[in-house]
């Protein structure tokens, strides 16, 4: 007697199979280098059903488990580097499925003015603003948070997507995804506590906004600890 055919709600989280081709479209449009893995998304399209089967099937039963990230060193121009980590195909596509639930409800609690991954701005929406507002505005109050992404508490980062979510497999996901771990370039694989790596989409959904708009009113110098403040006078 044959085995009856496995239905979506037979598995422990309903995860909607056509969320994860929605998913795979997106990550194929961004296109994007291969990971630790070295396929590509030619690559992953060879048995795309397959694949695509997959990441279903272990993310709806909750035996999905992240690889390793590929860290690759961006050299900044103030000098040093900054490590950008690049997931495989596979794991992009699983962790835009977990941002497709999880940002409709974080989307409406950001600032007006954040422009950062958010859906439908870009950075050059952002300059835009800038330039409209710099004919009214004498001064401008530049903020940068000192190492976020590599300090960032993996504790408070998820009391506050447990804050905007009640989907279990969301929140077990993305501590998967905070605890695995960076491959280097010589392949050596080094263990994280902390910190998320920039290029994750995990990073981009939640990176909460920071702006602080109250201060560009009256303050001409700001001293915030672990952050670094430009003032430039635009007269």
């Amino acid at each position: 007697m044959s085995k009856p055919k496995l239905k979506e709600k037979d598995k422990p989280f309903d995860i909607s199979k056509w969320r994860v081709v929605e998913a795979y479209e997106k990550v194929k449009a961004n296109k994007g280098a291969a990971g630790v893995d070295e396929e590509s998304i030619a690559d992953f399209e060879r048995d795309l059903k397959g694949n695509l089967y997959k990441i279903w099937n272990r993310m709806s039963s909750g035996s999905y488990f992240p690889p390793p990230v590929r860290a690759v060193e961006i050299p900044k121009k103030a000098g040093g580097v900054r490590i950008l980590g690049v997931p495989t195909v596979a794991d992009r596509i699983a962790q835009t499925v977990v941002r497709m639930y999880l940002e409709p409800n974080v989307e409406p609690m950001f600032h007006p003015d954040s422009y950062g991954y958010r859906p439908g701005r870009s950075a050059l929406d952002a300059v835009a603003t800038c330039r409209k507002r710099c004919w009214g505005n004498d001064w401008v109050i530049d903020l940068d948070l000192k190492s976020f992404f590599d300090t960032i508490d993996h504790s408070l980062l998820l009391k506050a997507v447990e804050r905007h979510t009640d989907l279990q497999w969301v929140i077990l996901y993305i501590k998967r995804w905070l605890v695995a771990p960076l491959q280097n370039v010589d392949g050596t694989i080094v263990a994280r506590d902390r910190g998320t790596p920039q290029g994750s989409l995990c990073t981009a959904a939640h990176k909460p906004p920071y702006e602080q708009r109250w201060v560009m009113d009256s303050v001409r110098t700001l001293s915030l600890v672990g952050t670094v403040v430009v003032v430039e006078h635009c007269a």
